[in-house]
């Protein structure tokens, strides 16, 4: 019986999934703010990079390859700069991008490659300062080019620029 009290009694680590479903579902507005404020503060304090291999100076990046100075990035390789980017590779200076390659200074881009300064582009390719495009290529401004011509602006803006 002595055994069985001391089972019933002891402290336990962490509560059951049940438990803690029902203390959630007791929680007033303040408690719900207070826990969620709690999480929050836990989540943002772990700069730690899991599944991420030989990325540096990177915070809270997951399964990234070869990254620098990436925050909150998931499955990026070889990008520099980059906020909440996911599956994206050779990346500089981007935001909020996802399946995309070789894009400096873009945000909220998608399924996107060669893309410069440009913003919520879907299926692109060589764009540079575009703005809301889907499936363009060769674009500077939202105006087409001819590849030929592309080039030979873009290597000018770019210079001046500062762009490499």
């Amino acid at each position: 019986m002595a055994k069985d009290l001391r089972a019933r009694t002891a402290p336990r680590l962490s509560p059951s999934p049940e438990e803690a479903r029902e203390a959630i579902a007791a929680l007033g507005r303040r408690g719900f703010l207070e826990q969620l404020a709690e999480l929050t503060r836990s989540f943002s304090s772990d700069p730690g990079n899991p599944g991420s291999y030989a990325c540096t100076g990177c915070t809270r990046c997951t399964h990234c390859m070869f990254c620098t100075d990436c925050d909150a990035c998931y499955q990026c390789t070889h990008c520099t700069r980059c906020t909440l980017c996911n599956n994206c590779t050779h990346c500089v200076d981007c935001k909020s991008c996802n399946a995309s390659a070789y894009l400096i200074q873009c945000e909220n881009c998608a399924n996107s490659a060669y893309l410069v300064m440009c913003h919520n582009l879907s299926d692109c390719t060589y764009c540079f300062g575009c703005v809301g495009l889907s499936k363009k290529d060769f674009h500077i401004l939202n105006v087409p080019f001819d590849r030929k011509q592309y080039f030979e602006v873009v290597e000018k803006l770019k210079r001046e620029l500062g762009i490499r």
